[in-house]
């Protein structure tokens, strides 16, 4: 019999990425293997999981928003829908196993999963979960997660640390330095920024690089700023600054990494995990607009084991102190990517799929 896997995540390309890597790498041992995803109707996985060559099927949930809207109203209505949906989703494609990865129609599917009696894992990318999975915890098989600490959430005997998907590309980087200096027609000589703000951009890191454009060029930097296909237009004049290159969109990022010097970066679970493969010194400035703050947590875990450092958008204005500290420094940058890679987790996907097949058997 041919193994059916149904997998739910997305919203966001933390939720989206990992679940595409779990599909392809299951693939490898299950080449006979039927695949089918869960997503959010009016979310971006319904357009990027059918990129990807597997089919997707939409439900009808958004999130509860925290503060009094009416948009609150339809809620129930959306999650009664949801339920029922996925219901009859689990009952057709009968699948052996349900995978989550996050998101709001995770939620559903992994419930009604449950309540079938199919065995269900929950991969948790961030230091800090969501109401979500701390509720289909209870009932999940197995839980993979990428940080230390998280039994205050969940079930302690349910949780493996696998780390999480991250991009194979990034497994070589140091080889690739000089093809990506030459890529990006970069100057050998001086210290390069690399700046991602995600594949959407972020305003508030955008703002920050203007202001303080013209003096990281006259420190003698040369910048590589991926501004987010929102932001490209407004900020695409400083491609005529010398030693600026401003981009909405990196494509191949592990020639931007590997030409990096120093990196400045959200500090979403994926972000992060990247990173620490990729062993360069980071600033990071998470996004306070996050459920629960979870980018703020991501970035202090890795703070509190020196591997980081943490620039609050609230405090922006540290930013020249921060730094000319770590520029100046070759001792701290050297802590800081020696810190940060003893923290990466490179088999994370083949240590999740692991998993899966434990719970099936």
């Amino acid at each position: 019999m041919n193994k059916k896997f149904l997998i739910s995540g997305g919203g966001t390309g933390g939720h989206i990425y990992p679940a595409i890597a779990i599909a392809n790498e299951l693939k490898k041992y299950y080449p006979d293997a039927e695949f089918l995803f869960v997503g959010a109707k009016d979310r971006m996985e319904m357009e990027k999981i059918p990129q990807n060559g597997y089919e997707i099927k939409g439900l009808w949930i958004s999130g509860i928003q925290r503060k009094v809207t009416l948009k609150n109203v339809a809620f129930p209505f959306k999650l009664i829908s949801s339920l029922w949906n996925a219901n009859k989703i689990i009952k057709k494609f009968k699948p052996d196993v349900v995978i989550g990865t996050g998101g709001f129609a995770s939620g559903p599917t992994l419930m009604r999963a449950n309540a079938n009696g199919i065995p269900t894992l929950i991969q948790e990318q961030n230091s800090y979960p969501g109401i979500t999975n701390k509720l289909l915890s209870k009932k999940a098989n197995t839980i993979c997660v990428a940080y230390d600490g998280l039994g205050r959430f969940f079930p302690k005997d349910k949780i493996i640390k696998t780390g999480n998907p991250v991009r194979q590309d990034l497994l070589s980087i140091d080889s690739k330095r000089l093809k990506a200096l030459s890529s990006f027609k970069l100057d050998s000589t001086k210290k390069t920024l690399v700046i991602i703000g995600g594949s959407l951009g972020a305003r508030a890191i955008n703002k920050l690089i203007e202001s303080q454009v013209a003096w990281l060029v006259a420190q003698g930097i040369q910048i590589i700023w991926q501004t987010g296909k929102l932001y490209y237009e407004e900020y695409k004049k400083y491609n005529e600054l010398k030693g600026v290159q401003v981009h909405a969109f990196l494509n191949k990022m592990d020639l931007a990494y590997a030409a990096a010097d120093i990196v400045i970066s959200r500090a979403g679970a994926g972000s992060i995990s990247e990173l620490c493969i990729v062993g360069k010194p980071v600033i990071f400035i998470p996004s306070p607009n996050v459920t629960e703050d979870h980018q703020t947590k991501n970035a202090q875990a890795l703070v509190n084991r020196h591997a980081a450092i943490l620039l609050k958008e609230s405090e922006i204005e540290r930013f020249q102190i921060l730094f000319s500290g770590l520029i100046e420094s070759d001792a701290k940058q050297k802590m800081l990517s020696v810190n940060i890679k003893t923290l990466a987790l490179p088999n994370a996907t083949s240590n999740i799929v692991e998993e899966i097949k434990k719970i099936m058997n």
